[in-house]
């Protein structure tokens, strides 16, 4: 496994990035643990000076072997790897969704899980469809707070996309974390009603995409904007980075976004970068996969699709 990667499983269809131990069948919650290679505690240990002072700070450390995880401050709590799997549970129960990847990145520093809803896909055109996910991370190291956040794939090149609204969605996931278990099952149907809700709601802005022709002039300066070239006059681009804009412009009319409906469309301009993110920048696979939901590249997603739509509604 590469090195962001520590372990992983992927059920059902293989991923876009490719990595991973494959399982036929979605697992159990217990399965899940096992095949994630995520069995394992997180403790806290007192830190010290180099001439025995205790210091205002704890190292986390990983109990199966003793490996440091990162430094955090002294109210600091873990959420064991179990706790966070345990979460999906109710939905799990109700038949509502069903366990897709979960692993850990950079040596158990940061832990995720990928829950698949158990929802028909939005269709965007007719063959081109979004199949729709939780994701659920955490870091060991101090470095963010667990999160849950919607997570759309498109089907056809099997990209992790932008979510296109950004309301208080994830609140509502955090409040019935807290709630006893009996009340999640009681209002699972309900919470996932208004997960699918949202992924609806970003569908249309991509069918809003998909709705709007690009011409080439505004495409170029798009992919400039994106890259952050379009103020320089052109002989001052360097040549790599003439190469990139010309990649993307290429994807952006290539094979994957052909199809009737979808080609020479926002939709199709949007989608070409992404395709660029999931697959190509970055220095490896499994450093592509920990951008897209830790990082930069998913900062870069956002601001893609949301460009997009400034430019689709001035068309």
């Amino acid at each position: 496994m590469p090195a962001n990667v520590e372990t992983m499983f992927y059920a059902g269809a293989t991923p876009w990035h490719g990595l991973g131990e494959k399982l036929e069948e979605a697992p159990t919650i217990s399965e899940a643990i096992e095949a994630s290679g995520l069995n394992w505690e997180v403790g806290t240990k007192d830190l010290l000076t180099v001439d025995g002072q205790e210091v205002p700070a704890r190292a986390t450390y990983r109990k199966s072997d003793n490996s440091i995880l990162g430094v955090v401050g002294p109210r600091y709590v873990p959420l064991q790897n179990k706790d966070a799997f345990e979460w999906f549970q109710p939905f799990v129960d109700a038949g509502e969704c069903s366990l897709h990847t979960g692993g850990s990145l950079s040596n158990g520093q940061k832990v995720w899980v990928l829950a698949q809803l158990n929802r028909d896909p939005s269709e965007i055109v007719s063959g081109d469809e979004v199949q729709k996910f939780i994701l659920l991370s955490n870091s060991h190291d101090g470095t963010t707070a667990i999160r849950v956040g919607y997570t759309p794939i498109r089907v056809v090149c099997v990209n992790t996309l932008a979510f296109a609204h950004n309301h208080a969605d994830s609140k509502l996931l955090r409040i019935r974390h807290t709630q006893s278990a009996q009340g999640k099952l009681d209002n699972v149907r309900d919470i996932m009603d208004n997960i699918n809700a949202q992924f609806e709601a970003t569908a249309e802005q991509y069918r809003f995409l998909a709705s709007r022709d690009f011409n080439q002039r505004d495409v170029q300066r798009y992919v400039k904007v994106l890259l952050g070239i379009d103020k320089k006059p052109e002989e001052d681009i360097k040549t790599r980075t003439r190469k990139i804009m010309d990649e993307i412009l290429g994807t952006i009319e290539g094979p994957k976004q052909s199809m009737p409906g979808v080609r020479g469309t926002w939709w199709a301009a949007y989608n070409g970068f992404n395709e660029y993110l999931n697959y190509t920048k970055g220095r490896n696979t499994n450093n592509r996969l920990e951008s897209l939901w830790f990082g930069q590249n998913g900062t870069d997603n956002n601001k893609a699709l949301n460009l997009a739509t400034e430019f689709a509604n001035a068309v």
